[in-house]
């Protein structure tokens, strides 16, 4: 087991025995003032330790909010955001009208986009993150912190759309051509701003006609045309794109399937 220094574990006991002495006073404000002074060191778990001590003791007294309000930023700034989220909201509650509470709506979703995980988790906190940044744009129109939300909005969807990206990516890695498909139409339906609709909706193709290749022969027909019906939507959404001559080979493909499956021969001019 590796040992701590001898430096710093003298540091840590000192800390420690400097926090209980204070924590022993029975002078409230000899005790907002250590933390206060911790909280201006940057030392928020010890400030956080003596706010929460003496705020029984100013609860209902002037002092009392900004208490609060610094107490619910020493779990901030340790990052436990969850305790965190709940000490912003209910700021919100006890102060309702305090010139504060716009910053801790703000706040408060911050957290919860904090504590949004990497794409391939669960989501359901980036989720939140963005309906409650959506919410602080709508109830505080003329917000300096606006722009910030926006993009932490756009961040966040961004998440989300690498999230239903890679899922889609992963069905047709796996050769289930026909969710691959399904998936990838979802994602350019889902996130119609994203640079990437055209690399989408070729994903799709590509997943539809290779489902059609591997269907029973009962099916080809059917499936051959819907890989053309997604050709002509990308060719209508996407004019310009420079995968056009792609998705036109694809449906050259397609078509000679079907001519070779209902047996119709190539026309030949007399």
């Amino acid at each position: 087991m590796r040992r701590l220094p001898l430096v710093l574990l003298v540091f840590i006991l000192f800390s420690c025995q400097s926090v209980g002495k204070v924590l022993k006073s029975k002078d409230p404000a000899y005790k907002l003032r250590m933390a206060e002074n911790y909280f201006a060191k940057k030392k928020y778990n010890y400030a956080q330790q003596i706010y929460e001590d003496i705020m029984p003791y100013y609860k209902g007294q002037k002092e009392f909010e900004d208490i609060y309000y610094k107490y619910a930023y020493t779990a901030f700034y340790q990052r436990d955001y969850l305790n965190a989220e709940n000490l912003f909201k209910t700021y919100l509650e006890v102060f309702p009208n305090s010139p504060r509470s716009e910053e801790m709506d703000y706040m408060r979703a911050y957290t919860f986009y904090k504590q949004s995980p990497k794409a391939e988790l669960d989501q359901t906190n980036t989720i939140k993150a963005m309906g409650l940044m959506q919410t602080f744009i709508n109830t505080h129109p003329g917000s300096s912190r606006n722009k910030e939300a926006t993009e932490i909005i756009d961040a966040a969807r961004l998440k989300l759309e690498k999230k239903d990206r890679n899922a889609a990516q992963l069905y047709f890695d796996l050769g289930q051509f026909r969710a691959a498909a399904v998936a990838f139409d979802a994602v350019l339906n889902n996130y119609p701003d994203t640079n990437e609709g055209e690399n989408y909706k070729m994903m799709a193709i590509k997943s539809y006609y290779r489902f059609a290749e591997l269907s029973i022969e009962e099916k080809k027909i059917e499936r051959y045309n819907q890989v053309i019906d997604a050709c002509n939507d990308f060719i209508d959404r996407f004019p310009q794109s420079q995968l056009i001559k792609q998705v036109e080979q694809y449906i050259t493909l397609s078509q000679n399937n079907l001519k070779t499956l209902t047996n119709e021969s190539p026309k030949t001019s007399a």
